[in-house]
């Protein structure tokens, strides 16, 4: 026998652990995807949790809901931190994690889904890679270079029926956590995202 042989195994128990980021601009069916996931895991009757930031207050606080309506029941946390509580206090363990709208959390969390991943949790993240000035969103790059797996998805541009990849701002204010659907945001390609950002600039030097 070869010593040490037994070092490549996994722990028994242990599942394989991996993290999975689902990203996109709004309305790429970001949400869609992750409840689809979900469904297939629990259709294998793996045991699932998913969970929310508390900034995001658009639908039911206890379900992640897409923009489709289909809906999860969900956790509400307002940190990455409790989102570990939560892990850690549960009775029976999970081993698929979901997470929506990333980008609301902290920056501690791409830790914590590779953590998660290393103690053989299957982990599935989704959210925003840009905000609305087409700038990384929060923890979104760091979770994106530690995922085994990425999934980019695209919407419809508002203007030209192409592919869309930006999520540009149409109302409301310069913060970058601002929390709205079709009524403050529209998907654009590349080329109608810099030019409604160079209009909104001429209009805010307007007097």
């Amino acid at each position: 026998m070869v010593p040490h042989e037994t070092s490549h195994h996994h722990h028994p128990d242990l599942g394989e652990g991996r993290v999975e980021v689902i990203c996109g601009p709004m309305f790429s069916g970001k949400t869609e995807e992750l409840l689809r996931r979900i469904r297939r895991a629990r259709i294998a009757r793996q045991p699932t949790l998913i969970f929310k930031p508390a900034t995001d207050t658009r639908w039911d606080a206890s379900k992640v809901t897409s923009h489709d309506a289909n809906a999860l029941d969900s956790v509400t946390v307002a940190s990455s931190e409790e989102l570990e509580a939560h892990i850690d206090g549960l009775e029976r363990p999970v081993t698929v994690v979901a997470i929506d709208e990333v980008q609301f959390f902290d920056d501690a969390l791409p830790a914590l889904c590779s953590e998660l991943a290393n103690r053989g949790m299957r982990v599935i993240a989704a959210g925003l890679d840009l905000d609305f000035t087409g700038t990384p969103f929060g923890c979104m790059p760091e979770l994106l270079a530690r995922a085994e797996e990425v999934t980019k998805l695209h919407a419809i541009c508002m203007e030209t029926g192409r592919s869309a990849h930006f999520s540009h701002r149409i109302a409301g204010g310069e913060a970058t956590v601002e929390v709205g659907a079709k009524d403050r945001y529209i998907p654009l390609t590349r080329s109608a995202f810099v030019e409604a950002r160079r209009q909104a600039a001429l209009q805010k030097e307007r007097p």
